[in-house]
């Protein structure tokens, strides 16, 4: 049976693990299609919105959010409305009905219902790490990472190091770009710790992903970043890089976020249990 997908934006000041359940569990009653899970934790600034936002008017869907600040509510509601994009509270028909049955207010605390344990705190400092690393903002500091995810442009490294996060795996994302050198602890080898990943997709994958990212920033589609044989030697230098150095590569075409970050997992317990018997 062919299976036919969709995407499902889940938008948390939080973890995102209550978007995480109710999706699934309803999702999980309709039979031959799947959710392409895009998630967005800890979203408490306008900056962090904006950068949900611009992915979700880039690949509509479905969008789900828990927000417990008006104002950031709101203008997700605002630009969903302005897009045509379904958009829903997930808390607010059952803190409704809290509220008429108790009749008290809430305190409005994001991600109150989490206790700070350690795995709390560990999940914290690993998207923190992460954040800060994003696509190649901080190159000097890999070893401190859990996982390495090295691509080409549109290979979604960035929602598959935030998804890692939310595990509570530190992970940093090395953009490979034509011309540009790799961060000097990579190209010597130096890197034992973490465990490095290649992303790669289809030539023709990756150009029509660009394709859609210059259209929705108007901007000129006549360059390199969107030509196919320029794509396709970024792809094939990609998996030469991790050829020579033994990276695992994980070809990222078909797959959702979530399945990429499985396999990266699987991965990493893998790594980690070989760095701590060679330790």
């Amino acid at each position: 049976m062919n299976r036919s997908y969709f995407h499902l934006h889940l938008v948390s000041d939080s973890t995102g693990e209550t978007l995480l359940a109710v999706s699934r569990a309803v999702a999980a009653q309709y039979e031959g299609i799947s959710a392409i899970e895009h998630v967005y934790p800890l979203v408490r600034s306008a900056a962090q919105l904006e950068r949900a936002l611009a992915a979700i008017v880039d690949e509509p869907g479905i969008v789900l959010y828990t927000l417990v600040n008006g104002e950031l509510a709101n203008e997700l509601n605002r630009v969903c409305g302005a897009e045509s994009i379904p958009v829903l509270s997930v808390l607010d028909p059952v803190v409704n009905l809290f509220h008429s049955y108790l009749g008290t207010e809430t305190m409005a605390r994001p991600g109150a219902q989490h206790t700070l344990n350690a795995d709390y705190f560990k999940r914290i400092d690993a998207m923190n790490y992460t954040l800060a690393h994003d696509d190649g903002l901080i190159g000097g500091d890999l070893d401190g990472a859990d996982v390495i995810l090295l691509g080409v442009s549109r290979t979604s490294k960035t929602p598959t190091a935030i998804y890692l996060a939310n595990r509570g795996i530190k992970t940093a994302n090395v953009p490979l770009v034509p011309g540009v050198p790799l961060p000097e602890a990579l190209v010597n080898a130096q890197i034992k710790r973490p465990l490095v990943v290649g992303l790669v997709a289809s030539p023709d994958r990756i150009v029509q992903i660009r394709q859609n990212r210059l259209l929705s920033l108007n901007a000129d589609d006549d360059s390199p970043y969107v030509d196919r044989e320029a794509v396709a030697a970024e792809i094939a230098e990609s998996r030469k890089l991790c050829a020579r150095n033994d990276w695992p590569v994980i070809d990222v075409t078909r797959r959702s976020i979530e399945e990429t970050a499985a396999a990266i997992i699987e991965l990493y317990r893998a790594h980690r249990m070989k760095f701590i018997a060679l330790s």
